[in-house]
């Protein structure tokens, strides 16, 4: 049977079972159970039965609802619990999500400041990088100037030194032809001063004479002292004319010795001459450096042998970058000491800078004062002025060990520089060139190519100043700089 029906039905017998109820009338003491009759009275009234049925039914009733109630009370509770449950979690997840909202704006702030940040540095890099660039067209635009003038300028000293070779062979021919004739003159006058050496004689004994007479023959006194002041007179006009012959002669000597310089000066020196000078004139330089490093500092000191080059008007020590500490290589180090010394004998002096050349940042020279080269006591070397004069030079190794006689090429799209054309394995990078008039040719920067020194134009803002502290000048920067220089240059000259 349906509960709910059950329900209603055991509600209204309720209502019933107390409206009929006689709620005055007294309730009769129920008999003890061992004082009833075991008999039944077969005429009873069946009222009884329906009551105690009412009775069960009810507390059946009673029995449902209160089972329904704890049910019902059991399921609040535990709803209870799961709706505490949920707003646990509910307030769980909005302290999550408060969270989470306050990540997420401070995360869109950093993302903000950053995208601030990176816009600036692309911002400055960026036009770090235009300026960089136009930095580098500009250098570009410079050196290319400068490239096409040197090569205008060396065309025309080329053209120049041609015409200059056929003008002074053209003057030598003629001042052979002039010594000849002044030779033949000198001769003349030679024959001619002895003619009147012997005149002189001549007269000398004629004037003897007439003063013998002049004794014997004192009538004829007046016409004699004539006679011996016209001679007198011719006398010295002869001593007159010897003396422009003198004179006459020392200038043709003069002009003879000037030919003669000359002819010298267009005669090449022998190999073993200039060797012999140059083992004469070296000069001691040692190169004392540090370096800092991680733990402690390193040094090195490297010991040379060079000579002094001049181009008339400063004096410099020569030498190849490779040969000393300050060799151009990548990444260049950080030199906190850099003490260079020269000396020859007793005598020792320290320079104050080095340059790396314009014309090849390999090149390195050390200035040296008048008052060094004097005390030094070598000979300084001139660059020459006429490189082409002769198509043979002679190389000699920087050590002084070996040297041999080369001849060289112009190369006409390196104007700066010479191809030497030497034995395999005999040449190598920092042998001096020597021209046969014995002045300075170049330096080789590798083992094919010499750079013609004719000027010491230093690059500018790349000079060493030497001394026991040298931290502060940025050595390494210097160096990567001279290196991305050599990297720029041909294929044929790194």
């Amino acid at each position: 049977m349906n509960k709910t029906l059950l329900l209603i039905i055991c509600d209204f017998l309720l209502l019933n079972l107390l409206a009929l109820t006689r709620w005055d009338a007294p309730i009769a003491a129920p008999q003890a159970e061992e004082n009833k009759p075991l008999s039944m009275d077969r005429n009873a009234s069946p009222a009884a039965t329906q009551n105690q049925d009412l009775v069960d039914v009810m507390k059946l009733s009673l029995q449902d609802e209160q089972a329904r109630r704890d049910e019902l009370a059991q399921q609040l509770a535990l709803t209870s619990q799961t709706l505490e449950a949920r707003n646990q979690s509910v307030a769980q997840l909005e302290a999550q999500k408060a969270r989470i909202e306050a990540q997420k704006t401070e995360l869109a702030t950093q993302m903000e400041t950053q995208k601030t940040a990176l816009t600036a540095q692309l911002e400055t890099q960026k036009t770090e990088l235009t300026t960089a660039l136009e930095t580098s067209r500009q250098n570009a635009a410079t050196l290319q100037q400068q490239l096409q003038q040197q090569t205008e300028a060396a065309q025309r000293d080329a053209g120049l030194s041609k015409e200059r070779l056929a003008q002074l062979q053209r003057d030598l021919e003629t001042r052979e032809a002039d010594l000849s004739r002044v030779t033949a003159q000198a001769a003349k006058l030679e024959q001619s001063q002895t003619e009147l050496r012997q005149q002189n004689q001549d007269l000398t004994v004629a004037v003897g004479v007439a003063k013998q007479e002049n004794t014997t023959l004192r009538e004829t006194a007046d016409t004699l002292k004539t006679q011996v002041a016209a001679e007198r007179d011719e006398r010295i006009r002869v001593q007159g004319n010897v003396t422009q012959l003198a004179q006459g002669v020392s200038q043709v000597a003069d002009t003879t010795a000037t030919l003669t310089q000359e002819i010298r000066e267009n005669r090449p020196i022998n190999a073993n001459t200039l060797f012999n000078e140059y083992l004469s004139n070296n000069v001691n330089a040692r190169f004392d450096i540090a370096r800092p490093g991680l733990f402690s500092t390193s040094q090195k000191t490297v010991d040379l042998r060079t000579i002094l080059v001049s181009d008339g008007k400063d004096t410099y020590a020569l030498f190849h970058t490779d040969d000393t500490p300050l060799a151009l290589s990548y990444p260049g180090a950080d030199l906190s000491r850099v003490v260079i010394t020269l000396s020859r004998g007793d005598y020792k002096t320290t320079a104050t800078l080095a340059h790396f050349l314009s014309i090849d940042p390999r090149i390195l020279v050390v200035p040296v004062s008048e008052e060094q080269a004097r005390s030094l006591g070598v000979k300084v070397y001139l660059t020459t002025l006429e490189p082409f004069k002769f198509s043979e030079a002679v190389l000699i190794s920087a050590g002084g060990t070996k040297y041999e006689e080369t001849p060289f090429k112009l190369d006409s799209t390196q104007p700066s520089f010479v191809r030497m054309k030497v034995s395999l394995f005999s040449s190598k990078r920092g042998d001096i060139a020597i021209s046969k008039t014995g002045e300075l040719l170049g330096i080789m920067v590798n083992k094919d190519y010499c750079a013609l020194i004719n000027n010491f134009l230093p690059i500018e803002n790349m000079s060493i100043k030497t001394g026991p502290d040298t931290s502060s000048q940025g050595i390494g920067g210097k160096i990567n700089a001279l290196v991305a220089r050599v990297q720029a240059l041909s294929l044929r000259l790194q």
